[in-house]
């Protein structure tokens, strides 16, 4: 009898994480979801705050996706480990405070270590060439799964035919006919493979959810550290950078407005 090969999903709650582990459940891959709590996704924030509109709770978009593919979803608290991967990124920031590369590598790492202690076969994400200037580049894929530890354990179904065959494609637990040569900053194709699976919710698709990938959180962040006067952070400050009016009216003072909208 054929041995049911087993892979973790990264989930995000995007529709790419949703995309890839669903192609992975269609091989008759067993397929588990994995969520990396960082502190720094406005989901997990909602969803651990409480913060909402009205008496409608934020829903956490990964929880979601997993019961939308009936697969086991675990989150796992990185937040004190993800530190020095914002204060000391050793690719750079992109456009703001987001570590982008440095976050993708410490992540499939962590989903290394998960697979090894889990007796898990190998690691599934969503990424796709081309999609974000700064961790999915074709030339940044390798060092991803270099850097890692994962190397060759790695599957990125939506792109896996644009990249070299990885150990589940040439021993065969997946067929790589099957997977797709996805890559750019387009989503259609993404969306009508949504349709076809009869996804019709799911988060916006060109949505990502960390918040150093915005500006104004990140000149809060950075307008903390300074007047802290050391680059460090609580979580508990993570959550109120995320809250509410910020205004400094003095050097040594800081107001902020709550607001519910």
């Amino acid at each position: 009898m054929t041995q049911q090969r087993k892979a973790v999903a990264l989930i995000s709650g995007g529709l790419d994480s949703m995309l890839a582990a669903k192609l992975m459940l269609d091989q008759g891959i067993h397929v588990e979801a994995v969520t990396f709590f960082t502190g720094f996704c406005t989901g997990g924030l909602h969803h651990v705050s409480g913060v909402h509109k009205g008496n409608k709770p934020k829903r956490n978009d990964a929880e979601w996706t997993a019961e939308q593919l009936g697969i086991k979803h675990h989150i796992v608290n990185i937040v004190e480990e993800y530190k020095d991967i914002v204060i000391n990124p050793k690719h750079g920031y992109g456009a703001n405070l987001n570590p982008c590369l440095d976050c993708k590598v410490f992540m499939v790492q962590k989903a290394n270590e998960w697979i090894e202690a889990n007796d898990f076969d190998f690691i599934v994400t969503g990424e796709v060439i081309g999609q974000r200037p700064k961790s999915q580049r074709k030339e940044t894929m390798p060092v991803i799964a270099s850097e890692s530890g994962a190397n060759d354990l790695l599957l990125r179904p939506l792109s896996a035919q644009l990249l070299p065959e990885t150990l589940p494609e040439r021993e065969g637990w997946v067929d790589r006919t099957q997977l797709l040569d996805i890559s750019g900053r387009g989503r259609r194709t993404q969306i009508e493979l949504a349709e076809r699976f009869g996804f019709d919710d799911y988060s916006q698709p060109a949505g990502g959810c960390c918040v150093l990938t915005d500006k104004n959180y990140s000149h809060k962040l950075q307008d903390f550290w300074t007047h802290r006067g050391k680059r460090d952070y609580e979580f508990d400050d993570v959550m109120l950078l995320n809250m509410g009016r910020h205004l400094r009216p003095a050097s040594h003072f800081k107001l902020i407005v709550a607001r519910e909208e």
